[in-house]
């Protein structure tokens, strides 16, 4: 089963920002900087009919995997969950709250998270795991894995990358949110990852690079999966860290936090702009 959406997808990752936003003002806290940048990849993924998945039977046998990695990004994940279908749009309120299943970090507790996630690293194993397991299962279901670029210095990421070219795995599939930050500051200056594309095709993957904020190069790339019949799959998406609002792109300095009454307040008008402009 596929899963296109019928409203614009700038409208929906619009949407997404917004739950990001309310999600940051009325919990302890929230990842906002990658939540804003994953937003559009998420977007793609559940509502451009290019993750095959049923929020009706979220455990369909044959359904895609999408494997989490960036799993402190939380909130961006939750709200595409919701929106998608597979829990009430009225659960987020209970983000980060006591009792609440919507914790911090994503669990197998809640309708379409297939992977309890946080760790950093561990999400690309996992991935290629559950590829060899469809293999081997004659399954056709396919697995995405959606890393943040400062997780890609983890040594596990590369043992990983280098087994799944081992066993040709094109069931596989890496979309990569890099928007260039991570928690301390800018992945170049705290430990380099470019020539970044060179690296992947090195372990032997064949990889896109596109503008991630772009749904329409998004698109157009997680279509044409596998870009070669044998090998594994990776994406890279440039795109920017707090995407997405004036005072939160850009910078490390929104890794975490929360949002003041101010601020929110700021946050709806800038993407009530934006929603009219999605809406034009």
């Amino acid at each position: 089963m596929t899963t296109t959406g019928t409203r614009p997808l700038t409208e929906l990752a619009t949407r997404i920002r917004h739950h990001i936003a309310e999600l940051a003002t009325t919990s302890p806290g929230a990842h906002v900087g990658g939540s804003m940048s994953v937003t559009e990849i998420l977007t793609v993924l559940y509502f451009d009919g290019v993750l095959r998945v049923d929020p009706d039977d979220p455990q369909w046998n044959d359904r895609d995997h999408l494997i989490y990695s960036k799993g402190h990004a939380s909130a961006a994940l939750y709200a595409a969950l919701a929106e998608r279908g597979f829990f009430p749009v009225a659960e987020l309120a209970a983000y980060k709250q006591p009792g609440s299943r919507l914790a911090g970090h994503p669990s197998r507790s809640i309708p379409g998270v297939e992977w309890a996630t946080g760790s950093l690293g561990h999400g690309l194993p996992v991935g290629v795991g559950i590829a060899l397991a469809n293999r081997h299962d004659h399954n056709p279901g396919r697995v995405f894995v959606v890393l943040g670029d400062g997780e890609c210095q983890e040594g596990s990421i590369w043992e990983a990358a280098m087994s799944a070219a081992h066993f040709g795995l094109d069931n596989l599939v890496v979309v990569v949110d890099r928007n260039g930050f991570q928690e301390d500051g800018p992945t170049e200056e705290i430990m380099a990852l470019e020539p970044f594309a060179d690296k992947w095709r090195s372990f032997g993957w064949q990889v896109s690079e596109v503008d991630g904020h772009d749904v329409t190069q998004l698109g157009d790339a997680l279509h044409r999966l596998p870009f070669t019949a044998g090998q594994p799959s990776c994406v890279i998406a440039r795109t920017e860290k707090g995407h997405g609002l004036s005072f939160t792109a850009n910078t490390h300095t929104w890794h975490y936090g929360k949002f003041s009454a101010e601020q929110y307040r700021q946050a709806l008008a800038e993407l009530s702009g934006q929603r009219a402009e999605a809406g034009s």
